[in-house]
């Protein structure tokens, strides 16, 4: 239910603005009513009232003032964020706004940010939002429909591959007056359409209109959030500085979020150098995502005298699939038992003892962590959706429950090496002299594993050990940031770690991911390159879904069908997130259920930042 990759959050992962105005019908010539509320679902109700006062994760007494410090990975040579051309400042989409905004305690529900009212008739074949009259630009000039239409048509024609695929079904967009605008979508039963359309992000074509869209620019461009640019040095730092006339800083969700003055991103080339910025007082807030460094790391003198503060996040969120992609555009992978030897090499039992303290969790679902995740046998309900498809999709999705392999530890995978030179025999490979070979050519079994960054050497490395013990060759290449996404988008690639987030609810984005139109088109998100008429229908009923429980239905039976091709080998993730900070915050009581470290409610406390100051007096204000 999100854009992939460009789905806009404010600058702290945090939410923003709606209205004030009941949830009413409304009579069409037709006959039938059309429905114009404050907040829009995509299965169900709104939980907010119109009269809401805050958030509920939100506090409205929260502070402002201050100056936030972060860390940026890699480098950026661009502010715009919706091409594929250049690198993008982190920060750079955080000017921006768009039409309505996700909450982060109820399921796939948003309410107006720019707009004030949401208007759908009960097949929701068309939407029409009422902008806010008070809704301006940092320059001052009113946001318009205008405004809409240009950045919808603009970011499908220029932007992004993944903004055609994701408003495939949105047919147009059309100016009604001075404040409403009207989307129209293509026929079908597509559900969340009137919601994913208010994810767009908003651009001012008055600034836009004289300039290239499809060039990286390091102009700083015109936004209309709480934020604006202010300085910055390509590739070292960005600022960003709140707005104080900013037009919604008192609308109910913006209550108690965007508090600090200023947020600061300083880039760093390495992981362990982040690390150590952080560690020296340069940085004031971590998320962390390294086993190591979480159990060995953490020690250090201000951890212990508690000017840094550790804690673990429970959550009730989907957790990405991350895991080895091959590039099914080489011939190499096309075979789902060469694909699925991998899996039985994989040792995570050892390497979560020996290398991550045992803090992982393997991945068994594209929907991790979630009702959406397959489990056992195939339902009764699942079965009307895969029998069509039987002859199409892996025999064993109706008879078995996937699980995948566990060894006893110890590190020797004897049974998971047997299995995978048995699933390599069936695809011509044999094991001659130590090297898997191939019968026909006689070559070597061997491609490159290529990297993004140094810290996936991690599970890289054993991976390379665990494939060597079988006689096949894995090269592995580390990468700039810069380098990985432009290979990436050209799908230059053999193997690669990959990793695709999901929402709780599930639909156009899908096609993103696993389609087969995607798989052609250059950038798209379908990295892998799956093109399979099996999985296209389940994407289609997945987007299809009329209500929540036939939504789960048909998730999981995707990801049975997603699973049992071994598309990826899995890895594992934490079912807590991990993150750290100098201790001169303070933050509601009460936190997101579905996103806990969002830091967009976060606020500086004076008298904790005195206390930090005085007691360590070498870091840096």
């Amino acid at each position: 239910m999100f854009l992939p990759g460009i789905r806009r959050r404010s600058v702290l992962a945090g939410l923003a603005a709606t209205p004030a105005f009941p949830t009413l019908a409304r009579a069409q010539g037709g006959g039938g009513k059309t429905i114009v509320s404050h907040g829009i679902a995509i299965h169900g109700e709104p939980g907010y009232p119109a009269d809401a006062k805050h958030l509920s994760y939100a506090n409205p007494n929260a502070l402002k003032g201050g100056t936030i410090r972060l860390a940026g990975r890699g480098t950026f040579d661009s502010l715009n964020p919706f091409i594929l051309q250049g690198t993008p400042a982190r920060a750079a989409a955080g000017i921006y706004e768009p039409l309505l905004e996700t909450v982060y305690d109820e399921v796939s529900t948003e309410y107006g940010r720019l707009v004030e009212t949401i208007e759908t008739p009960p097949d929701r074949s068309w939407v029409i939002f009422t902008l806010r009259s008070n809704a301006r630009w940092h320059d001052g000039k009113p946001v318009t429909p205008e405004d809409v239409v240009f950045s919808f048509n603009i970011l499908k024609e220029k932007g992004q591959p993944l903004y055609a695929v994701y408003y495939h079904d949105v047919v147009g967009a059309e100016a009604l007056d001075d404040r409403r605008v009207k989307f129209s979508f293509r026929g079908g039963d597509n559900h969340e359409l009137p919601v994913i359309i208010g994810q767009l992000t908003i651009l001012p074509k008055h600034w836009w209109s004289s300039r290239p869209f499809d060039r990286a620019s390091m102009e700083v461009p015109l936004g209309s959030g709480p934020y604006r640019i202010d300085q910055l040095e390509a590739g070292r730092f960005i600022t960003l500085k709140r707005v104080e006339d900013y037009w919604g800083k008192d609308l109910w969700l913006n209550r108690g979020q965007n508090n600090f003055d200023v947020v600061r991103y300083d880039y760093y080339r390495d992981e362990q150098v982040a690390f150590e910025a952080f560690k020296a007082g340069d940085v004031d807030y971590r998320d962390e995502f390294t086993a190591r460094l979480w159990a060995t790391s953490y020690d250090f003198p201000a951890v212990k005298s508690g000017a840094v503060q550790k804690a673990e996040l429970t959550h009730e969120s989907t957790l990405p699939m991350q895991g080895i992609g091959f590039n099914l555009r080489r011939d190499m992978f096309k075979d789902r038992r060469f694909r699925e030897a991998f899996v039985h090499l994989v040792d995570f039992e050892w390497f979560n003892k020996a290398l991550s303290w045992n803090l992982f969790t393997r991945i068994n679902s594209y929907f991790f962590n979630s009702e959406l995740a397959a489990r056992g046998l195939p339902s009764k309900e699942e079965l009307e959706i895969l029998e069509p498809l039987r002859a199409q999709l892996p025999p064993e999705l109706f008879t078995q429950e996937f699980k995948l392999p566990v060894t006893d530890g110890s590190g020797s995978n004897r049974d998971g090496m047997r299995r995978a030179i048995g699933l390599l025999k069936e695809v011509g490979w044999e094991l001659r002299a130590g090297k898997m070979t191939n019968v026909k050519s006689g070559q070597q079994l061997s491609f490159e594993l290529l990297l993004g960054e140094s810290r996936l050497e991690r599970f890289a490395l054993p991976f390379k050990e665990w494939c060597g013990r079988v006689g096949i060759d894995v090269r592995l290449r580390t990468v700039d940031p810069v380098q990985y996404q432009k290979r990436m988008d050209e799908f230059d690639y053999e193997a690669t770690i990959v990793i695709f987030s999901q929402s709780l609810s599930p639909g156009n984005e899908q096609r993103e991911f696993w389609g087969a139109a995607a798989a052609k088109t250059t950038g798209s998100q379908n990295t892998i390159g799956i093109a399979d008429p099996a999985i296209d229908k389940l994407i289609e009923a997945v987007i299809a879904a009329p209500d929540r429980p036939n939504l789960i239905t048909r998730s999981r039976a995707l990801d049975r069908a997603l699973l049992w091709n071994y598309f990826i080998v899995p890895q594992y993730y934490s079912t807590t997130w991990w993150i750290a900070y100098w201790n001169k915050f303070s933050r509601p009581e009460k936190l997101a259920k579905y996103q806990p470290r969002g830091i967009s409610t976060w606020w500086i406390d004076p008298e904790k930042e005195k206390a930090l100051r005085a007691g360590t007096p070498e870091r840096k204000p």
